[in-house]
């Protein structure tokens, strides 16, 4: 299947696919509560006048299978951007055929042809068949780093001073 496998950046008339996949990455995750964007939300944040991330899918027969959403970081040590996967996820129908590698392989070469110095992501440490494949790729684990967040009133109390 992987050789039937392309990978093509989402349309702006694609919110809906685009909401699901994220909706479904959500419940595979026991985070669907978490989730409150909406088709306009998205729409804004990927193709307004200032696009803060992009959305990829993986099309069998050119339905998507899967999806990648990411954006641009940036590396003071390294003095170059990055790319940041937010969220990868491959339909269960379309997993074990090399569906998932081919993204994050079209986002490593995304990222070298952009000049950036690496690719990272998070992923939850339940997760074991993800951290397996990741491994697998030669990816490492930044343990020594911990993640830390501002979200709702917390990031408006701040903000506020």
């Amino acid at each position: 299947m992987a050789g039937n496998i392309t990978i093509r950046p989402a349309l702006p008339q694609e919110m809906p696919q685009v909401l699901g996949f994220i909706r479904e990455l959500a419940v595979y995750e026991r985070l669907e509560q978490e989730v409150l964007a909406s088709e306009a939300d998205l729409s804004a944040a990927l193709f307004g006048p200032r696009p803060y991330a992009e959305v990829v899918f993986a099309c069998r027969d050119d339905v998507p299978v899967g999806f990648a959403l990411f954006f641009h970081s940036f590396s003071t040590f390294r003095g170059k951007p990055g790319i940041y996967l937010e969220d990868l996820f491959v339909r269960p129908e379309a997993r074990g055929h090399g569906v998932g590698k081919r993204l994050l392989a079209w986002l490593a070469a995304a990222a070298l042809e952009r000049g950036c110095a690496r690719l990272e992501w998070a992923v939850l440490d339940w997760n074991e068949p993800a951290l397996g494949f990741y491994r697998s790729l030669g990816a490492v684990a930044q343990d020594e780093w911990t993640t830390w967040r501002l979200t709702d009133a917390a990031l408006q109390r701040l903000a506020r001073g």
